[in-house]
């Protein structure tokens, strides 16, 4: 679980699936037993020393028989539905670097990862320095050509229930926009993942998973 600061205060945390239940045991013994309001994307509690917990459903909507059961009912149906079953594709892209990968219930049961150079600068300029842009141009073009190759042969390879991006923005976008993954843009699903230069074992580790929960502690 890690804690960063959240843009218009508190802070986030991340929670794995498995460790949700004993969080939100957590939030109530500290801060006094929450109510609880929630639609298909968020769960928020509310406690009665004034702490609140914005929870980011993962793999939305979360589904429950009405926005006002009871708050036992709801986040006992929120833990249930972070730890379904489900097949997810991950991709994680860095200019030089790529990782693909599909997980089964948490288990990584096809990949495929590469890298190719992309060089970083140009110490020259002038006609020198135009020259390297256009090589490097070529470059990441090259890299982010054998991105959706990899993409392709491994995420379409079976049905999906979501699909989970990490790394670079503009170099994920850029493999996405390869109209062979047109069928994986409607799968997307959470936030960009914050992940280092992609590598099997990144992959394997990437926390696709987690719970992003805001953090409101209560004015004293």
């Amino acid at each position: 679980m890690a804690g960063r600061p959240a843009a218009g205060g508190g802070r986030w945390v991340t929670v794995p699936p498995e460790r949700l239940q004993r969080w939100l045991a957590g939030f109530a013994t500290r801060h006094g037993d929450p109510t609880t309001r929630y639609d298909g994307d968020t769960v928020v509690l509310l406690a009665p020393d004034g702490a609140e917990a914005t929870v980011e459903v993962p793999f939305p909507p979360l589904s429950l028989a009405t926005g006002h059961d009871p708050g036992a009912q709801v986040l006992t149906g929120l833990v249930e539905h972070t730890l379904r079953p489900r097949t997810v594709g991950v991709l994680l892209v860095r200019l030089g670097g790529y990782a693909a990968g599909v997980f089964e219930d948490g288990r990584l049961v096809g990949s495929k990862t590469g890298s190719r150079p992309v060089h970083g600068r140009a110490a020259a300029g002038g006609w020198s320095q135009q020259r390297f842009a256009r090589r490097r141009e070529g470059q990441a073009a090259l890299a982010l050509g054998a991105a959706a190759d990899a993409a392709a042969g491994v995420l379409l390879s079976r049905p999906l229930d979501a699909v989970v991006v990490g790394g670079d923005r503009s170099a994920v976008d850029a493999v996405l926009a390869d109209r062979r993954l047109a069928p994986l843009r409607g799968l997307l699903s959470g936030r960009l993942l914050d992940v280092p230069d992609p590598r099997l074992k990144v992959l394997q580790a990437a926390p696709y998973r987690d719970v992003w929960i805001r953090v409101l502690e209560p004015q004293r």
